[in-house]
């Protein structure tokens, strides 16, 4: 096996400890963090690198980034993550982006997924359809 895969591997097992019940948290980056300082990997600048690139797939793919014009209440920040917690049947946690380009309505992004429900978003797709 190359040594780019092997470092591939092991920086995707390092996610899946960095999890606890199935999302990452910052004590478990510590403590996987701490353990590769204790352990010196011969190539653990490109292994830190890999370990990140996946560490941040990973976050995005628990986080709902929610753009909207204005600002949303608690209780609808509570009803998006239910909502995608289901759909992805993984914990989702919603965070919200300030975005006055669209009009109304809101722009959901889970990881590379993405759920357009903004009036920016109907008039950009209604004049692709006229075009």
């Amino acid at each position: 096996m190359k040594r780019d895969q092997k470092i591939t591997r092991l920086a995707k097992k390092l996610v899946e400890l960095s999890k606890d019940n199935g999302v990452v948290t910052e004590a478990k980056v510590g403590e996987v963090l701490a353990g590769l300082k204790q352990v010196q990997h011969r190539h653990h600048l490109t292994v830190l690198k890999t370990f990140l690139n996946y560490l941040r797939r990973e976050i995005a793919l628990q986080t709902a980034v929610v753009s909207t014009p204005g600002a949303l209440s608690g209780e609808a920040l509570r009803a998006i993550e239910a909502t995608y917690s289901k759909m992805y049947d993984r914990p989702i946690t919603a965070v919200t982006k300030k975005d006055t380009s669209l009009i109304a309505g809101v722009h959901v992004r889970v990881g590379d997924d993405v759920y357009d429900a903004s009036v920016a978003g109907r008039l950009q797709r209604l004049a692709e359809n006229v075009s």
